[in-house]
């Protein structure tokens, strides 16, 4: 009998498993899985590819975009909503944000700056629509990102110059840093931006590298992606 029970709970618990629907270049998916990591979640990746259009199931986000997060008979999408849910049903796994409020502030100011004023412009959607409207030709597919990403890195360099420790808004990772650490990454290995121009976000994404929760969601690391791209 009690053997009995223990299959049940072990059946329940896989059930409740998290899951993950993630693309390893999305960087709104890789602000997620480090949210994971830190929070030392346990999850179940699984890959959709964007360039196949996958993400437009209607088991996915409506509006066709990943993450989604899957937690028993939940399905949330969006990545900002996301972390918040996980910050509220694992406050004590790593806080996602800091207790002052002036300081809590400042967190979802940057994390804004990202998530609406600069990784909207890049995404493979805006980009499409780009080569189809305007031009095919890839410096000026370029330019679009490139300049949407400087525009928000000056923003994001005045708003941190004030509050930066040896993370975005001190000595302890939080939100912003989540949002910030995927979109330099995108802008170095993908925009060719020249990061010397932002000397703190620089610095930023250094401290970055060398945190494994990080690391391990970094997208090259991801099941999904080509194998050349970790070469």
């Amino acid at each position: 009998m009690a053997s009995e029970s223990g299959d049940n709970k072990k059946e329940s618990e896989l059930k409740l498993k998290l899951k993950l629907y993630s693309y390893w270049r999305s960087s709104c998916s890789f602000r997620v899985r480090i949210a994971l990591n830190l929070k030392g979640l346990k999850y179940e990746y699984k890959a959709v590819n964007l360039v196949k259009g996958e993400q437009f199931s209607p088991e996915l986000n409506p509006i066709g975009y990943v993450p989604v997060l899957v937690d028993g008979d939940l399905v949330l999408s969006d990545s900002f909503a996301i972390l918040l849910y996980l910050e509220e049903k694992y406050p004590h796994h790593h806080p996602l944000l800091p207790q002052d409020l002036h300081k809590k502030a400042i967190n979802f100011q940057a994390a804004n700056i990202v998530s609406s004023s600069i990784q909207p412009f890049q995404n493979l959607a805006a980009l499409k629509c780009i080569e189809e409207k305007i031009s095919s030709d890839p410096d000026v597919k370029l330019a679009w990102p490139q300049h949407y990403t400087k525009k928000g890195f000056v923003a994001l360099e005045r708003l941190l110059k004030d509050h930066a420790g040896r993370f975005a808004t001190g000595d302890e990772v939080y939100l912003a840093d989540l949002f910030l650490a995927p979109q330099i990454h995108a802008a170095i290995k993908w925009f060719n931006v020249d990061m010397t121009q932002f000397p703190l976000l620089s610095r930023l994404n250094e401290a970055y590298n060398e945190i494994p929760a990080f690391q391990d969601a970094m997208p090259e690391k991801q099941l999904d992606a080509p194998l050349a791209s970790a070469s």
